[in-house]
């Protein structure tokens, strides 16, 4: 009996009372730089670890690098309805383009759940599409239902850290399936004992990633010296709060305080009257949607004398902060206008006009006529992982889950929307390095303008900080593979 098989039957005798006893127990904080809800969900469990080899193992066959055949099995996790399915949407829109790059062939066309094949080579891969709800319980149960009744050889998913967590302490931990975690992007995710593991991997770009690259921005092209830092009080608000805390003061810029504030808060004048008397020149915001609208409403309104900086958010979230603006400012907005407010340097896991390269020009062309919108926040990161599980085949000529293992650690991904070999997963915690940008504000250009469908856009990169910069060094991370 394989290891595989015997570790599903274990998952599978979990059952109810894997997902039961830890309902409510763990938060459903999104990492991914987005809100999330944590509701409960029927428990899901199937048999499993039967003895016989499940169809996917009779068809994988090994071979020499570059003749695998057979089919691997792909169980994916994304929020697919609900007031945050865009977030869903966009990441498996990534990871349908990373497939169909590597296959030569359009991506698919929607983002709804179900089964979907691509034909990359000989190979089969098959997509069983799940929708998460951003919720870790219902991610817990349906990625328990994927490995012990539909037998997937890989997970992969989840735009929220807590949703990912439960799925890596619950699922992946047990049945020991291969996880592509993504985009959820607390930085603890593969930087602490207790989540990084062998078998999970996350190619998208985390909240250290972001505070390492523009909190070394800031201290370092900006005469910005004492920062006021703002989060939401959960586990993506607490991430980026304290991640950048530790680049800021690193780099010798005093903190004069700090303040978490429940999702949707709204009464900003106090709060941000208070970091003017603490003679802060510059805040940082760790929220998104749910409560950034009204911390920018708030500053524009108020006369302060400090900068308001961060990481350049969604689509979505940039619409409304648009919408903003030209309430402010009036139609159209123009760069002179937005000269006088001081919100910037942003950083950038990626947008669609910040790399330079013919792999990322072809995946904008190629998104942008699919789904009718340019790559947005967590698109190159899906992208990528899709390729690696690729070329991870490829190079093994196996469809074999340990094998794919195998060749994901330390890989250097060949073919990114960052260029060629763009991203690295570093051997210590499974973490993809990428480089990172940090970009102004604009008025969107009139040839994004339909594509993009928000008035306001990042600038051409103000600086590229590089993966090895950008990521947390083995020396500061709370796991050793």
């Amino acid at each position: 009996m394989s290891d595989d098989v015997t570790r599903r039957a274990a998952l599978a005798a979990m059952g109810a009372a894997g997902v039961a006893g830890l309902a409510g127990c763990s938060s459903g904080g999104g990492g991914s730089g987005e809100e999330s809800t944590d509701t409960p969900s029927p428990t899901e469990s199937g048999d499993g670890g039967e003895d016989t080899p499940t169809p996917t193992e009779q068809a994988t066959t090994a071979g020499s690098a570059g003749d695998a055949s057979g089919t691997v099995k792909i169980g994916i996790l994304q929020p697919v309805s609900g007031d945050l399915k865009y977030y869903g949407s966009q990441s498996l829109w990534g990871f349908y383009s990373g497939l169909a790059h590597k296959a030569g062939t359009d991506p698919i066309g929607d983002a709804s759940t179900g089964t979907k094949t691509v034909e990359a080579g000989d190979v089969t891969y098959e997509l069983v599409v799940r929708d998460s709800k951003f919720s870790a319980d219902t991610a817990q149960s349906v990625a328990t239902t994927l490995v012990t009744d539909e037998e997937v050889d890989v997970l992969f998913g989840c735009a929220s850290s807590g949703a990912a967590t439960r799925v890596i302490n619950t699922v992946v931990q047990q049945a020991g399936t291969p996880y592509l975690a993504g985009p959820a992007a607390s930085a603890s995710i593969t930087s602490s004992s207790d989540t990084c593991n062998e078998r999970v991997f996350r190619a998208s770009e985390n909240t250290a990633m972001d505070a390492r690259s523009g909190g070394t921005y800031v201290a370092r092209e900006t005469d910005v010296s004492k920062v006021y830092l703002f989060g939401a009080d959960y586990s993506f608000g607490r991430a980026v709060v304290n991640n950048y805390k530790t680049v800021l003061q690193n780099e010798g810029v005093e903190i004069v305080g700090e303040k978490f504030v429940p999702r949707g808060y709204s009464k900003w004048d106090g709060l941000l009257t208070n970091a003017e008397e603490a003679d802060a020149e510059g805040i940082v915001g760790g929220f998104t949607v749910a409560t950034l609208p009204n911390l920018f409403t708030a500053f524009l309104q108020g006369d302060y004398s400090y900068r308001l900086f961060g990481g350049f958010a969604t689509r979505i979230t940039n619409a409304v902060v648009g919408q903003i603006l030209q309430k402010v400012f009036g139609k159209p907005l123009t760069e002179e206008k937005l000269e006088g407010v001081k919100a910037g340097p942003f950083t950038t896991r990626y947008h669609w006009n910040q790399y330079d390269n013919e792999i990322n020009q072809s995946f904008v062309d190629s998104y942008t006529n699919t789904y009718g919108t340019v790559p947005d926040l967590f698109t190159s990161g899906t992208f990528t992982a899709a390729s690696a599980l690729v070329q991870a085949v490829e190079q093994s000529g196996s469809t074999e889950p340990d094998d794919i293992v195998s060749q994901l650690r330390g890989m250097t991904v060949s073919e990114t929307p960052k260029g060629e070999d763009g991203y690295t997963f570093q051997e210590y915690n499974n973490q993809a390095r990428s480089s990172m940008t940090v970009a102004g504000v604009v008025p969107t250009r009139d040839e994004w303008a339909e594509s993009w469908g928000a008035a306001v856009q990042p600038t051409e990169p103000l600086a590229t900080v590089a993966g090895e910069q950008a990521t947390i060094p083995a020396s500061d991370v709370d796991c050793s593979l």
